[in-house]
């Protein structure tokens, strides 16, 4: 204590903080975590904020961060890595690889038109040739910013917006081959036998990665079962190792990672190892880079024109080039004029490729600093206009693809459909609540003239006759006698089942597959500690391995009291009419009325509401229901408030469960059910649809089997 009180007398306290590395990093994270909440209440996206922060900490504002800080520098490469390899990673293949052919003409369009243009004003502007080409190339690339919302309204099979899409992974590619060759030539690593040796050896890459990584993956993710931690180490290897492989050939290493995204893409697919993969990407590195890119922004003096010209210059290029690009789609493909400005605005926000590009030809000395802080600019702007153009066209563009869907799409299966076979399995944890499951379990049995199995979970030990799993067993027998003697109150045939499993998730998962279940309803669960963040919980894991749909449950009430529903329908789409089944199977039960509702925007005139409402009504027609839902169309500026306005009246609220996320510029975005979830009071059922199978309906579809979960969150509950 003595030493450390002379120590600190003889070293000023700021002193000791200023040498602290660890000091810059706990500011990052307070900015990571309050930044970016503040710009998206001001409707801005959370990436500006950061990029403002960091221009305000940095040597331009307040100098809290030195650009060349060994830490910062680490973790901002970490950050630039993962950006790239999360743009491989969310590329849908399956829609590439379904309009292939137009995908490859669109990425034409929009990757040499651009790029004509933008070497073009590097000429204009005195660059060399090698320069010019590497400025056009940051505007052959684009980032789907706003694929999470184009996904929400179900416009993504849109066949203009699936070849956008598509197009992404020749446009990427070819900006970062681009990349790659210029800096190159600026290296004086060039010449002819050296081009040979350069595309021999890439030649060579390229089947390694993606051809070897992919089958490595598999065969790794077949062996390691349910290990999800050794998984994820896995695929962040693969990611470091191809961005290493990169440089070895003398490739840039975001060549790599974008390349390994590609390749774990299919081994990935939307798992939970994906999920948790860009998670840690997208709240930790990927923040981490866009602030470390702010700080290196040096901003010019009122009177450097020349700058303020060319961020001109390359914003309004870049928006002519892509329009031009989606007009010779237009053209050439024969859309409309609506999927037309769909194509730009998709194409026009210049994050991820864009923004990695520019850094390295700037930290390799091939551009000045003048041209990283317009290209900043240039992501500023195309990331706020181009996703706000977007929101302004999605929902019109959804309506018309209601009307057609609904003119073409067949009838639903009538859920009237009775099965003598019709089974209800009740997974139970949490004796809380397993009264109310239980009763929900029952009206859905009698109303399918069914019987309910009342599961319990007992978690394996390294030997069988470890007391640990007796305890276990014993309490799982106390559970199911009980559950089996609600059943009965209840007037339903219960049959109950004991089951030794490794784990809670995997074993209901299982059990519910061997049980040829239809639907799973899981209790309501906490979500809280770092842990459940990064690895899930149970309700996460069913949720994933599910081969049926999911509805969790938070029921405040007795499920027999419940007799107004309301389901509120983000998007006019067929698969969002799910819940409309699930709740009217509840209200045929019950006696109950279902009410469906859709808000849309203030500003929406009458005629256009009238439209919606016979859209919709026309929709829900479709599922031949016996005793039609009302429906009921509001004009408000905030969907969460106008919901939360319309539950006061309802016992009820079925919300279809939308997973928050994340951009291939990194950010999560939240979404309305999530929203909802947090502030509504009544009773809530959020439904999930599995991901291989989400066109099925309830209950006929799937089979002949329900699958009631009965537990707040077991471990947690």
């Amino acid at each position: 204590m003595e030493l450390l009180s002379q120590v600190l007398a003889l070293e000023p306290t700021n002193q000791v903080l200023g040498n602290e590395p660890i000091v810059p990093f706990a500011i990052l994270l307070v900015v990571i975590l309050v930044v970016p909440i503040l710009f998206e209440r001001l409707r801005l996206p959370g990436l500006v904020g950061l990029v403002f922060s960091g221009v305000v900490l940095g040597p331009s504002g307040w100098n809290v961060f030195q650009p060349d800080s060994p830490t910062i520098n680490l973790l901002s490469d970490i950050g630039l890595v993962y950006l790239m390899f999360i743009a491989g990673l969310e590329i849908d293949l399956e829609q590439f690889r379904r309009q292939k052919s137009r995908s490859f003409g669109f990425a034409s369009f929009t990757f040499f038109i651009p790029l004509a243009l933008g070497t073009l004003i590097g000429q204009i502007f005195g660059f060399s040739g090698n320069a010019s080409i590497l400025i056009g190339s940051m505007f052959a690339s684009y980032t789907l910013l706003a694929y999470p919302l184009i996904n929400r309204l179900g416009i993504v099979k849109n066949q203009a917006v699936s070849v956008t899409i598509g197009a992404t992974i020749f446009t990427n590619i070819g900006a970062l081959l681009v990349l790659s060759l210029c800096i190159a030539v600026h290296a004086k690593q060039f010449s002819y036998w050296g081009l040979i040796t350069l595309f021999n050896s890439l030649i060579i890459y390229l089947i390694v990665v993606l051809v070897g990584f992919d089958w490595a993956g598999k065969e790794f993710f077949r062996r390691s079962g349910d290990d999800e931690g050794n998984q994820f180490l896995f695929v962040l290897l693969c990611v470091f190792l191809a961005a290493v492989g990169a440089q070895l050939i003398g490739v840039e290493k975001i060549v790599g990672a974008f390349l390994a995204g590609l390749a774990v893409n299919g081994v990935l697919a939307s798992g939970p190892v994906k999920e948790k993969v860009m998670f840690v990407g997208s709240v930790l590195f990927i923040p981490i880079f866009f602030v470390h890119l702010g700080s290196l922004i040096n901003l010019p003096p009122a009177s450097n024109f020349s700058t303020l010209k060319l961020t001109l210059f390359i914003v309004i290029g870049l928006l002519l080039s892509k329009f031009l690009a989606a007009f010779l789609a237009k053209l050439l493909y024969r859309y409309n004029w609506q999927e037309m400005l769909m194509m730009w605005s998709l194409s026009l926000p210049q994050v991820g490729a864009t923004l990695a590009a520019t850094l390295v030809g700037y930290r390799a000395e091939l551009l000045p600093i003048w041209v990283l802080n317009s290209v900043i600019s240039l992501m500023l702007v195309t990331s706020t206009v181009g996703p706000l153009i977007t929101s302004r066209l999605a929902a019109s563009l959804a309506s018309s693809s209601v009307e057609q869907h609904a003119t073409t799409t067949p009838s639903y299966q009538n859920i009237e459909n009775k099965h003598s076979n019709f089974t209800i399995v009740v997974p139970i944890y949490n004796p809380q609540t397993q009264q109310y499951l239980i009763e929900m379990a029952a009206l859905l049995a009698r109303q399918e003239n069914g019987r309910i199995i009342p599961l319990a979970i007992a978690t394996a030990a390294a030997h069988m006759d470890a007391p640990q799993l007796e305890i276990s067993l014993q309490r799982s027998e106390r559970l199911l006698s009980k559950a089996t003697a609600q059943s009965q109150v209840l007037s339903v045939q219960a049959e109950p089942l004991l089951r030794i499993d490794d784990a809670f998730a995997q074993g209901i998962s299982r059990a519910a597959r061997e049980q040829k279940a239809s639907l799973i309803v899981m209790g309501w669960g906490k979500r809280t500690g770092l842990r459940a963040r990064l690895f899930g919980n149970v309700i996460d894991s069913v949720l994933w391995a599910s081969h049926c749909p999911v509805a969790v449950t938070r029921l405040v009430e007795s499920p027999r009291k419940i007799q107004r529903i309301l389901v509120p329908v983000e998007n006019l789409m067929a698969p969002s009419l799910h819940p409309v089944q699930f709740a009217q199977m509840l209200a045929e039960a019950n006696q109950a009325q279902v009410t469906v509702l859709n808000v849309c925007d203030r500003r929406t005139s009458s005629s256009k509401i009238a439209s919606r409402r016979s859209q919709l009504g026309l929709l829900v027609s479709k599922l031949a229901l016996p005793n039609p839902p009302e429906v009921q169309i509001i004009a408000h500026e905030n969907v969460v408030q106008a919901i939360l306005q319309a539950a006061r009246l309802y016992d009820l609220v079925v919300l279809p469960f939308i997973r928050n996320r994340t951009s291939p510029g990194g950010l999560a975005i939240s979404d309305v059910t999530t929203q909802l979830a947090r502030q509504l009071t009544c009773s809530i059922v959020m439904l999930g649809e599995p991901e291989r199978n989400p066109t099925e309906v309830l209950p006929t579809a799937v089979s002949n089997t329900t699958t009631v979960i009965g537990n707040a969150v077991i471990g947690n509950g």
